[in-house]
């Protein structure tokens, strides 16, 4: 009898300091201890908002997050980048402007509440796209299809004109386009940091890119100017320039058509802080 009765003062005993731990003198009961300071593992929805900056193939990024849980963050993107140049192909010269500006928002997923996640999006703007202006200079020859032709002097008299033209590659064909990435980092960080230097690799699946282009002015076929036309007329110079042109865009189009799964490569830096507890 001696060994039960001993279990049962010692059951006693530790169900009073359970009992006296969680009530006070006052007979109210006991408060459960708070989250350890700094970690944001139990926060409230929405209570941590960060912003950050980056680079990507879609342009300079600036970003805003915010929590959802423990294991979601909501994101939302912006992305611009303008850039000029001058090139010759084929005997044509442009003048083309890159321009990007674009938007979307992701949810970030995190299976191990921070590191490694996993992003399903959706690009909701974007206007993509080079824009050029053509020229060919008269007295010179380009090529179209594999076919060479001669941009016309300039002759008040037939009015001829150089061949000019303009172009657009579009990069916006599937809106909105669907995203989806990967990467590490967490810009809310779960220990409540502020600093964060989030990694990001994936794919915009924009559609297969749009080629448009269009030319203007007189073409001849040969370099002494003795048979020359308008090339927006009626007449065989004009169908068989027009004809080629059809043809290089179709060629064109092709040779960008990987571009249809347009690629995201980033790097960037973001800051968070509390905005409600």
């Amino acid at each position: 009898m001696a060994a039960p009765s001993a279990i049962m003062a010692q059951s006693f005993i530790s169900s009073s300091s359970l009992v006296a731990a969680g009530s006070s003198t006052d007979g109210s009961a006991g408060q459960v201890a708070s989250p350890v300071k700094g970690s944001i593992g139990s926060a409230q929805p929405i209570s941590r908002v960060a912003f950050g900056g980056g680079v990507s193939p879609l342009g300079i990024q600036l970003q805003l997050a915010t929590n959802l849980s423990s294991y979601f963050n909501v994101r939302g993107s912006g992305n611009f980048y303008n850039y000029s140049t001058d090139f010759t192909s084929n005997g044509i010269t442009a003048d083309a402007k890159l321009n990007l500006a674009s938007a979307g928002a992701a949810l970030d997923i995190y299976p191990f509440r921070q590191g490694f996640r996993i992003s399903p999006g959706v690009l909701l703007y974007n206007q993509n796209q080079v824009t050029a202006t053509t020229s060919v200079a008269g007295g010179t020859s380009f090529t179209l299809n594999g076919t060479t032709y001669y941009s016309a002097n300039a002759n008040s008299t037939t009015g001829a004109t150089p061949v000019n033209g303009n172009a657009t590659l579009g990069l916006n064909t599937t809106k909105p386009a669907f995203t989806i990435t990967t990467g590490w980092g967490n810009m809310i960080p779960r220990k409540g940091g502020h600093w964060s230097y989030p990694i990001e690799i994936g794919v915009a699946v924009i559609g297969a890119p749009s080629v448009k282009a269009n030319l203007a002015g007189w073409a001849c076929y040969d370099q002494a100017q003795t048979n020359c036309a308008n090339i927006a007329g009626n007449n065989p110079i004009a169908t068989a320039v027009q004809s080629n042109l059809t043809a290089q865009v179709a060629k064109w189009t092709n040779d960008l058509n990987p571009l249809k799964t347009y690629p995201i490569i980033s790097v960037g830096v973001a800051y968070a802080f509390k905005v409600r507890r």
